[in-house]
């Protein structure tokens, strides 16, 4: 499990595609990665295979993760969130983060509020993804990229939602790198999913209403 708090952004130093997938070196200050590990690659839940401590880690990509994200097009010297599983014994900020993509958005739009250098907060607009409507909900947590973030505003009809970027999530992920085009992996929160499941589970064994 991890929490959407990133905690360092790692440049891809080498892409080897084969028929079966592709493999990932990614340079990382972290020092206490071994093989079977889990490391959250924007927001994408991966194995580490190898790793040379405080210099890089090796991931594998099978046909599956690659048909759901954007990780199919990344090169060398391209940037990526980085975040370590969860101990169980540390602090939970952000909130719950599987490193399950759900599926993509496209940015549609890209606003600062204020020239100032380090003033003033930037605001993201999203495709809303078909078929993840549902689950988002103004001010509810939403993973983009695998960065825990709020939904600032929803609006449906237009099929788009706004999250707000303080500058220092700006300065520390990889938002600093993206344009208005580009695609984020989103994350819903799992815990409107298992409230739906429950939800419909409970109207299933409810009994029909006679005359109804």
């Amino acid at each position: 499990m991890f929490t959407g708090i990133v905690e360092e952004t790692g440049e891809i130093r080498s892409v080897e595609d084969t028929e079966e997938g592709r493999r990932l070196r990614i340079g990382t200050t972290f020092a206490d990665l071994a093989a079977g590990q889990s490391v959250s690659v924007d927001g994408a839940c991966l194995t580490v295979e190898a790793s040379e401590a405080g210099e890089w880690f090796e991931v594998f990509l099978a046909t599956e993760t690659l048909d759901r994200t954007t990780l199919d097009s990344v090169a060398v010297g391209d940037r990526v969130n980085l975040e370590r599983a969860l101990a169980a014994d540390g602090r939970f900020d952000g909130h719950v983060v599987q490193g399950h993509v759900d599926g993509t958005a496209e940015i549609r739009g890209i606003e600062r509020e204020s020239d100032a250098e380090e003033g003033g907060d930037w605001t993201f607009t999203f495709d809303l993804p078909e078929g993840l409507e549902r689950y988002v909900v103004e001010k509810g947590s939403i993973a983009l990229d695998g960065i825990s973030l709020t939904v600032a505003d929803l609006d449906a009809s237009a099929g788009t939602f706004s999250v707000a970027i303080i500058p220092t999530t700006y300065r520390e992920t990889t938002l600093s790198e993206k344009a208005v085009g580009d695609a984020v992996h989103v994350e819903v929160d799992v815990l409107a999913k298992y409230v739906e499941r429950m939800l419909d589970a409970d109207d299933e064994a409810r009994p029909p209403v006679e005359g109804v």
